[in-house]
């Protein structure tokens, strides 16, 4: 029995398509071939992360962003999604600190408004 080699290219394009279509289970099978291959990407993991949140596994998206954040601690965007699992599970203080990093980092319109639906929980939260 031979095995094909596997286009790493082509199979994280396809799982970005998956994601993209709203198929977050399609997009891990595709992907898994290309985690075994490049297990130090932080794109590759990225992408899992978010596969991972759409499909609600949501300890598995937590360990996949802190691995981008581990390979790249720069990556705004693994800090963002980080805050928003970490929201999704009502750990709200951990949420707020990743953030407010990823708002420090790159105030983008969206990462704002995640962080002020936290803080507004949180004072919610905090007057009960």
């Amino acid at each position: 029995m031979t095995h094909e080699p596997v286009d790493t290219f082509a199979a994280f394009r396809h799982a970005e398509s998956l994601v993209a279509r709203r198929r977050p289970l399609d997009a891990l099978a595709a992907l898994a071939p290309v985690l075994a291959a490049a297990p130090d990407a932080p794109s590759v993991h990225l992408l899992a992360g978010r596969a991972y949140l759409n499909s609600a596994q949501l300890l598995r998206a937590e360990a996949a962003f802190q691995r981008v954040l581990e390979l790249d601690p720069t990556d705004h965007y693994a800090r963002f999604a980080l805050g928003k699992t970490l929201q999704r599970q009502s750990r709200l203080p951990e949420a707020q600190t990743q953030l407010r990093m990823a708002v420090a980092m790159n105030p983008l319109p969206e990462y704002q408004e995640a962080l002020g639906e936290v803080n507004a929980r949180m004072a919610v939260e905090g007057n009960r």
